[in-house]
């Protein structure tokens, strides 16, 4: 899509297409950026300024993370629980190459970010989706549970989601904590057994729209590892700069955290981006203007309505999943193409019959699209 967005544009002006594809945020990182850049770029000209750090960060970065994550999760954390990670897809795959075997499984929930699979296989792990309830998208839980197998390693879940925007309630988060409760105590009897792990993966937590509240994991289960980054909360997705917690709690966890800080290394990674890690150090308390998604969202919702299209209105990150008009999203997906509108198949994400809208794009090309959609809808009448 990204490429035909490219392609479409080229031929026809930027704009005259609406491209609603990619999750690519263009709100302009905090003000205060400019003077935490000024001041690294100081720091940097000194000797190793820009030079290796710790496979597992900058020490006084952890330092910070520590803090402001005992805050975010509601429990008191250490930088040495901490590992910085090249983004949070680095996260997720230094986690598997120091866990996962191969035929182990992952379970995550449908919709789900169409990279997981592969963070997995590249290891020999294999991905077992597990349909959410639509409209809303909660997670079934009485399907992970029959999903999970003496294999299951791992349970991932992305609260707000990419991509519909669904916002997990605190009491499905803890029915999924005690499930993987549940079967860690089973497991503690077999010899040989290995523990399943609780993933939550959290690159668009800022972003929580009329009050919804983002709950913390680490206070639902012991097993519980929290992945983020500020690729969305700080625009800052080309710096590659996010982080994995280990719950402090958990058994085993110096080795975990210990061989994620090597699997961090020898993948290739080195270590997170210096000027990354400092700029977000110095930037956790701060966020992009999230009033501008929230006005993006808002009238992407009105373009929609107007259009006859159904969804759910989305309380988190900034996507829309869309109902398409046919059983084929693929179909609508191509209408759509045709009034030089991009959106993502429903089908990438797990979940057929939908489609995909960012909402990290200008109000006026959402306003811009209307009539488009409009047409669109009409060829299905």
């Amino acid at each position: 899509m990204f490429e035909k967005g490219l392609e479409l544009k080229r031929e026809f002006g930027e704009d005259a297409v609406c491209d609603f594809s990619l999750g690519n945020p263009d709100v302009p990182p905090p003000a205060k950026t400019r003077e935490v850049l000024a001041s690294i770029a100081e720091s940097a000209v000194r000797p190793l300024g820009l030079g290796y750090c710790p496979n597992a960060g900058i020490p006084a970065v952890r330092d910070a993370m520590a803090s402001y994550l005992s805050t975010q999760q509601e429990t008191p954390v250490a930088s040495k629980d901490v590992v910085m990670t090249v983004g949070a897809a680095g996260a997720l795959v230094s986690f598997f190459r120091a866990v996962i075997e191969k035929g182990d499984e992952v379970i995550t929930p449908a919709p789900y970010f169409v990279e997981y699979g592969a963070y997995c296989g590249h290891f020999g792990g294999v991905l077992k989706a597990v349909p959410s309830l639509p409209p809303t998208f909660r997670p079934d839980v009485a399907g992970i549970e029959k999903a999970i197998t003496p294999k299951t390693r791992a349970i991932i879940v992305n609260s707000p989601n990419n991509p519909t925007g669904a916002i997990y309630s605190l009491e499905d988060m803890k029915a999924i904590a005690a499930l993987v409760d549940k079967v860690n105590a089973e497991r503690e009897s077999i010899p040989g057994a290995r523990p399943l792990f609780l993933l939550s993966d959290e690159p668009y937590r800022a972003f929580a729209y009329d009050g919804a509240k983002v709950p913390a994991v680490l206070p639902l289960t012991k097993w519980a590892v929290v992945l983020g980054s500020f690729s969305k909360t700080l625009s800052l997705a080309g710096e590659r700069v996010g982080y994995l917690l280990a719950n402090p709690q958990m058994p085993g966890q110096p080795q975990l955290v210990a061989a994620v800080t090597l699997t961090n290394r020898t993948l290739g990674y080195v270590n997170s981006p210096v000027i990354g890690q400092r700029l977000a150090a110095a930037l956790l308390d701060q966020t992009v203007d999230l009033e501008i998604y929230d006005r993006r969202r808002k009238l992407m919702a009105k373009v929609l309505s107007d259009a006859g299209i159904e969804f759910e209105m989305p309380k988190g990150a900034f996507y829309f999943f869309a109902k398409s008009p046919v059983a084929d999203d693929l179909k609508f997906v191509d209408a759509l193409l045709a009034e030089k509108i991009l959106v993502v198949t429903g089908k990438g994400f797990g979940f057929a019959g939908y489609v995909r809208l960012s909402c990290s794009v200008d109000e006026k090309i959402i306003a811009r699209s209307a009539a488009g959609f409009k047409r669109a809808m009409e060829k299905f009448k």
